[in-house]
């Protein structure tokens, strides 16, 4: 028997079915998540994505205090300018986009992986052992600028699967009426890891030294990989503490999904013109978050003269904004869709275009606006609107090919790491004096141009309907959903029955 609140009474419901009543109870509430395992599947892999990117974005600041110059006196009173590593822009540039290399080489290898051995020991160990290299960065940088590089195109490597392989995760442990809440919840922690990450790293430069940003953030990264490894399973039915109830309503809802081994299309995704909008949009969003995310530091302090602790803190307000857009954007997305007010290719359409266009003209803007104040707010605005594009093109696999939404994103996300290895070495040719504002105003003229022409391609080519060759191994199909994906009878009957689950978070 179900109590459901009507005009303020309580009243009993005793025709809802078993199904519905385990559903409604095995959700309890938010302010209790930690009595939902799968609640803190996704909690931790917030953490996990916090902790990545931490790891990530540690040497975009740290490479400032390694290469300041400041006084030194020597024995005889000479007052000398020197700095820990002679590095130029040029290098520079390949030392921070040296870790994109090995990035975009485990891009599809992550997903399979988490297909043979597990999400969760894949996921695990990529962080485990990127912290572990970085607890060594330090000494790895003093003996040779050719081991750094090599221990950053490692890191790369090893962090590539961190997003493919959440995916085999979420296959198992997200109902279909939560995957874009569970799912919301994981990813954001890349962008709170940066926020947090950035001022700290300066804090902590300043502090105590450079090399204490790798030595703490490589300590958090091992202690998240035991909590992580002893507390999460592959899937519910791996978990001992797992309640009776939560099981069978994550196995009850995921039941009508076929698990049958398909041939993967990929002539079909090479010649489909939605994925490549998914594609393109992904580079394009890319190439001005790793832009910002690898130039910002070096840009506040040496144009907008900001000490390393203010760059670093006005460094993390657009990841700040982007963590919390991030939020609302996926939210209202769904709201159009749940309510009918627009189709799933309207809302990726407006969604994603009216962020890229927003990021076009805020990052324009901060050309001109070269103020503390001024800078700042068009850069936190030009980056922390990309949450809107994110809610358009980073939920589209699962639109138009839900059953291959975990490759798409691998595939997706090889092209989206390029901007990640030619950004910074572009900007290190084209700023060779950081003080030089027409050099930078160049960089944000290329980001520019790249949303806009996102903007453009996607809106021409977006889809959010099922296409015709993710039909084909779809297993019975009778009705759709307004989705465009064809559900059985049961999964159909699932959805109807839990829509209540949908509309109260909405």
């Amino acid at each position: 028997m179900i109590q459901k609140m009507e005009g303020g009474n309580v009243r009993n419901d005793d025709e809802s079915g078993d199904e519905q009543l385990s559903s409604l109870e095995s959700m309890g509430s938010l302010w209790t998540f930690w009595r939902m395992r799968r609640y803190i599947v996704a909690v931790l892999a917030f953490l996990g994505f916090f902790t990545s990117y931490a790891l990530r974005v540690n040497l975009s600041i740290a490479i400032v205090a390694m290469t300041e110059y400041r006084n030194f006196t020597l024995e005889n009173g000479t007052v000398i300018r020197t700095r820990d590593f002679d590095w130029d822009t040029q290098l520079q540039g390949y030392i921070l986009s040296s870790f994109f290399y090995g990035y975009i080489t485990t891009q599809l290898l992550g997903g399979l992986l988490a297909a043979k051995y597990g999400g969760k020991r894949v996921f695990g160990v990529g962080i485990a052992v990127t912290a572990a290299l970085t607890l060594v960065t330090p000494w790895i940088a003093q003996t040779s600028v050719y081991f750094l590089l090599a221990v950053r195109i490692i890191e790369g490597i090893f962090e590539g699967v961190t997003y493919p392989c959440i995916h085999a995760i979420w296959a198992k442990w997200a109902p279909p009426v939560e995957r874009s809440r569970l799912a919301t919840i994981a990813f954001s922690g890349s962008y709170v890891g940066t926020v947090v990450s950035m001022p700290l790293c300066s804090i902590l430069a300043s502090a105590l030294g450079w090399q204490s940003i790798f030595y703490f953030f490589g300590t958090v990264g091992i202690i998240w990989c035991l909590l992580w490894m002893t507390l999460i399973t592959d899937s519910p039915e791996d978990d001992p503490k797992i309640t009776k109830k939560e099981l069978s309503y994550i196995i009850n809802s995921l039941e009508a999904k076929s698990n049958k081994k398909m041939k993967i299309p990929w002539c079909s995704f090479l010649t489909s013109m939605p994925v490549w909008a998914i594609t393109v949009s992904h580079f394009c969003e890319n190439w001005g978050f790793y832009t910002m995310l690898t130039q910002l530091p070096k840009f506040m302090k040496r144009v907008m003269n900001f000490d390393l602790n203010a760059a670093g803190f006005n460094s993390a307000l657009p990841y700040l904004l982007m963590a919390i857009m991030t939020q609302f954007s996926g939210h209202f997305a769904d709201w159009f869709i749940v309510k009918r007010i627009l189709s799933v290719t309207q809302v990726r359409r407006i969604f994603n275009c009216s962020g890229f266009l927003a990021q076009t003209v805020f990052m324009m803007t901060a050309t001109y606006w070269l103020t503390p104040a001024g800078a700042t707010f068009c850069i936190t605005m030009a980056v922390g609107l990309g949450a809107f594009a994110w809610a358009g093109f980073s939920i589209n696999h699962l639109d138009i090919a839900p059953q291959y939404a975990s490759i798409l994103m691998g595939f997706g996300n090889t092209f989206a790491t390029i901007p990640g290895i030619v950004s910074p070495i572009i900007t290190g040719y084209l700023v060779t004096d950081e003080t030089n504002v027409d050099e930078w105003r160049i960089v944000f003229y290329i980001s520019s141009g790249l949303y806009l022409f996102g903007a453009v391609f996607y809106g021409s080519f977006v889809s959010g309907e099922l296409q015709p060759w993710a039909k084909e191994t779809e297993p019975l199909s009778t009705n759709k959903d307004n989705y465009g994906a064809s559900k059985t009878e049961k999964e159909q009957s699932y959805y109807d029955n839990n829509s209540f689950v949908s509309d109260k978070y909405n």
